[in-house]
């Protein structure tokens, strides 16, 4: 129930945009009909609460460990101070990499060695900049719990990159419920559904690059 939920608020929100005549680039150059930018999530308060509330309680069931929020820049931080607020911890953020100035620091906020940090994603699609964030926390010698995201794209690759960490995910909805929800409301038409399950199911079989 909380997936479809939470799948219907990046849909209502606009979050979702499908385009299978000209696909979007993600950062790791696989081309998609799909984006989810849950950036937009920021300007709707009750979704983001919602969502807050969802990611506090994926930490609290499988990282209670936790002693510090690290959200990923830029999109992960919002969320990742939203979630310390609601369970009471201090947070950081960690950059993509050092700053070329200044301190030089990727990771802002203040962490010590003895923390147990869970990371906050806004969505996880091959899991490259979750290791990212992951390597830089444990460069500083710090012990990173798991990381937790709004939205995954389910795909192996992502889990194939998490297993050779050795890192753990936990997601709040994924790409199965978003696209079950979006066929129920009629936000993306059939046409547009059957292409979008198509080029999924060849980007989990590795068909697509």
């Amino acid at each position: 129930m909380v997936k479809k939920e939470i799948a219907e608020i990046l849909l209502n929100v606009g979050a979702v945009e499908l385009s299978p005549s000209e696909p979007f680039t993600w950062a790791s150059g696989i081309e998609s009909p799909i984006y989810c930018d849950n950036r937009l999530t920021m300007s709707d308060p009750i979704g983001r609460k919602k969502i807050a509330e969802g990611l506090a309680g994926l930490i609290r069931e499988n990282y209670p460990e936790t002693t510090v929020i690290a959200g990923t820049a830029t999109a992960g931080i919002p969320h990742a101070a939203w979630v310390a607020d609601i369970l009471g911890l201090p947070m950081v953020y960690i950059r993509s990499k050092a700053k070329g100035h200044g301190r030089s620091r990727q990771i802002e906020g203040k962490i010590a060695s003895a923390d147990k940090a869970v990371i906050i994603e806004d969505l996880i699609s091959t899991g490259g900049s979750s290791l990212n964030a992951a390597e830089a926390l444990r460069s500083e010698g710090i012990e990173v719990t798991g990381v937790v995201s709004i939205f995954t794209y389910e795909l192996q690759s992502a889990d194939d990159t998490f297993a050779s960490a050795e890192l753990t995910y936990k997601s709040l909805t994924d790409f199965g419920a978003l696209a079950e929800a979006a066929q129920e409301n009629g936000a993306i038409s059939e046409e547009s559904i059957s292409e979008l399950l198509d080029w999924h199911g060849k980007l989990k079989a590795g068909l697509l690059k």
